[in-house]
């Protein structure tokens, strides 16, 4: 039933691209209409050629990205009332299509999506992987490292979260998969595997193996209510920092809230987020991965 009534918001939403257009095209700047239903016929003939191809252009323009659109949401199985509104938005309004546009000339590797139901590459390990020492912010042990990227954009959160008189404290970073593998089977053998699972990725499915994923604090969500971690929830999202696994979304994300985790997407990712999927995620992360798909 809910395949049968998106089907119909596209037919609808194709329709008044196409009504908006003609109507559009028969008026100029000023806003009156330049030929009335007789006037057309006088139009030379090859020019009202030219027109119809155009105009038919267009419209498959438009039915074709809308087709995808449709195609894109349904895969990344997005609720209902996200579906109609990236419908109505990508059909009002232009920036919709240059951000997402935008967003995918952007590195690969930001918008990688890796869960539970998504590996990453077999023998996946980040290129540019740096050190994290102590300045702006504190590291809880040796030998954290981040992406060159993610590492230069914590520096600056850094400081200006040490500007408000916050410090952050970096607690776990990039894993390899075999660091993956010794942390979720130990995780198994404590609490089982169904229950580890909902708390620890596993190998080849972690954030932490694309170097992109930071772990604040005490590493518990504790450190929701912290200063550190209402500057965070404030604050993050203007360095091209996202919480990954946010309360009352486990059945989405696949793991329960850790209001500790946050993952590298840089800047355009996160505004596209915000802008366009609530500011989840995992709702971004699937719709460009389905969208690349096709």
């Amino acid at each position: 039933m809910f395949r049968r009534f998106q089907g119909n918001v596209v037919l609808l939403v194709v329709s008044i691209m196409v009504l908006s257009f003609l109507l559009v095209s028969c008026l100029p700047q000023d806003g009156r209409a330049v030929a009335s239903a007789t006037d057309i016929f006088a139009i030379p003939e090859e020019n009202v050629i030219i027109v119809g191809s155009f105009e038919r252009e267009r419209v498959e323009r438009d039915r074709a990205f809308a087709e995808r659109l449709s195609t894109a949401m349904r895969n990344a199985e997005l609720p209902a009332d996200l579906y109609v509104s990236l419908l109505e938005v990508s059909t009002w309004n232009p920036a919709f299509m240059n951000d997402l546009h935008t967003v995918l000339a952007g590195p690969r590797y930001l918008r990688v999506l890796v869960d539970p139901w998504h590996p990453l590459p077999a023998g996946y390990s980040p290129p540019d992987l740096v050190g994290l020492a102590e300045g702006s912010y504190r590291v809880s042990r040796a030998g954290l490292m981040l992406r060159y990227s993610a590492a230069m954009s914590l520096e600056d959160m850094a400081r200006a979260a040490l500007a408000d008189g916050i410090t952050l404290v970096a607690s776990s970073a990039y894993r390899s998969y075999d660091h993956q593998t010794q942390v979720h089977n130990r995780l198994v053998q404590q609490m089982g595997r169904a229950a580890a699972e909902r708390v620890s990725a596993r190998p080849g499915h972690s954030q932490h193996q694309t170097g992109l994923a930071l772990d604040f604090g005490d590493i518990t969500n504790a450190f929701a209510q912290s200063p550190a971690g209402r500057w965070m929830a404030a604050n993050a999202y203007r360095f091209g920092w996202s919480l990954s696994y946010p309360d009352g979304y486990e059945h989405i994300t696949g793991y329960s809230w850790e209001s500790w985790h946050f993952r590298y997407l840089g800047r355009e990712l996160t505004a596209f987020k915000y802008n366009y999927f609530g500011g989840i995620q995992q709702f971004a992360l699937r719709f460009l991965h389905e969208w690349e798909r096709l």
